[in-house]
């Protein structure tokens, strides 16, 4: 059963957090949940985790759903929310796993909890915008690269951007990332909603995050890492992870070359085995 609380933490600002229960699982593995979404874990997944013994936690990220807002929040500041939850729960050590933007979320966790992160993974997720040597935009559909490069102009610019309302592009997404949303990963819709409800905050603050320094270094995680993408991603594109791949020492990179940004999710109960088997607790 997945039960929802507020939690105050240092600083005085509300986390609101979502827990499958302390008797789901021997492993905890915190969710970072992708741009714009809230923090469920992802329910497609939870019959694996019976299996495996797992239990999730997710949370809002500030300026989501039930979390206040954290101005001016990078990449890191997922780090100390993570380290917040856990000591108000009694977790010493965790696994960690993000989607999308999420991915840089829970790469930070392992840079800057070494020793509390056991392993993390990180699907269809970014590179940092200054990664040397990458072409940061190539092949990122059209929309997408607009409203990141407002985010690259700075807030005013950003808040802007999202309010003239800019349209839906149906392009951004394959054929297999549809068949995923209509069928196996429906529950996407399900955490998308309601942060598009309550406005553009919890995404400009996200964007302004992923395009500004990070806050730490891919190559400073010493914990076993996955790296997930499918190559007909529009979203994210494949070479975000490959790049990433070349900075962490202990890390692997499944590529999925059918797959696209939502599809690969399809792929999630195979990533729960892989991290099953890396994670000795």
């Amino acid at each position: 059963m997945l039960t929802e609380t507020d939690l105050t933490v240092p600083g005085g600002h509300t986390l609101h957090v979502y827990d499958t229960g302390a008797d789901s699982g021997t492993l905890t593995v915190f969710w970072h949940h992708g741009t714009p979404n809230i923090g469920p874990p992802p329910e497609p997944l939870f019959a694996a985790s019976e299996r495996l013994g797992l239990r999730w936690i997710g949370f809002d990220r500030p300026g989501y759903g039930g979390s206040s807002a954290l101005p001016g929040r990078d990449v890191a500041s997922a780090a100390s929310c993570v380290a917040s939850i856990a000591d108000a729960l009694g977790i010493e050590r965790f696994a960690v796993v993000g989607h999308s933007g999420g991915g840089p979320h829970a790469l930070a966790c392992a840079a800057l909890l070494p020793e509390r992160v056991l392993a993390a993974v990180s699907v269809a997720g970014l590179a940092p915008y200054s990664a040397p040597g990458l072409d940061w935009f190539a092949g990122m559909n059209a929309a997408g690269e607009a409203s990141l490069r407002a985010a690259l102009a700075g807030l005013e610019a950003k808040e802007a951007y999202e309010a003239s309302d800019p349209p839906f592009d149906p392009e951004m997404f394959t054929a297999a990332d549809y068949a995923a949303l209509n069928g196996s990963w429906a529950w996407l819709n399900s955490v998308v909603g309601p942060a598009q409800a309550a406005g553009p905050g919890g995404l400009i603050a996200d964007d302004l995050a992923y395009v500004s320094p990070w806050g730490f270094e891919p190559s400073r995680i010493t914990c076993p890492v996955l790296l997930l993408h499918g190559e007909q991603d529009r979203v994210v594109p494949s070479s975000h992870s490959r790049w990433l791949a070349g900075q962490i020492p202990s890390v692997e990179l499944w590529l999925r070359p059918d797959d696209g940004h939502l599809s690969v999710l399809n792929c999630g109960e195979a990533v729960l085995d892989w991290l099953r088997g890396h994670t000795k607790y």
